[in-house]
């Protein structure tokens, strides 16, 4: 004898309701005892690696320091993206890794890097400073009106 859910279903009603009402109320119970918070907690691996040299010109420091920071870091595991910026006498070079990627493993892999290649560098800098971005209250989307927006609005 086959087994056919759907005819004894048809036939007896009542258990799929009953079992439809409680598998419903167990849902509603269990979503409204969700832990939901506005600004949710989310531990992403960004490291920012800092190097100065006081007096040294943006384009001095991108070809002494920059790209070498950049080649050294990109070949470390889970990396996602890396930005760089410069100004009179400072380069930051931020990291954004995979989401899956231990923060603490990421800041290891990243000081490695710059340490293997600290002898490349000037002897000039200052020690290059890395360290954990921590985003923890920090927005993470900021709302901004686009020029075009603004000058339809005045």
């Amino acid at each position: 004898m086959a087994l056919n859910i759907s005819a004894w279903a048809i036939r007896k009603p009542i258990p799929s309701l009953v079992l439809f009402v409680v598998l419903t109320a167990l849902g509603i119970v269990h979503f409204r005892s969700l832990p939901v918070t506005q600004m949710p907690n989310i531990d992403v691996p960004i490291v920012m690696v800092s190097i100065s040299q006081p007096g040294a010109a943006p384009s001095e420091l991108e070809t002494q320091i920059t790209k070498k920071v950049e080649n050294a870091v990109a070949g470390v595991s889970g990396v996602k993206h890396i930005t760089s910026s410069l100004s009179e006498g400072s380069s930051v070079t931020t990291i954004e890794f995979h989401l899956e990627t231990a923060v603490d493993r990421a800041v290891n892999d990243t000081r490695d890097a710059v340490t293997k290649i600290r002898t490349e560098l000037p002897q000039a800098i200052e020690e290059p400073l890395i360290q954990r971005v921590d985003i923890e209250g920090l927005p993470i989307v900021t709302p901004a009106r686009s020029r075009a927006f603004a000058a339809s609005r005045k």
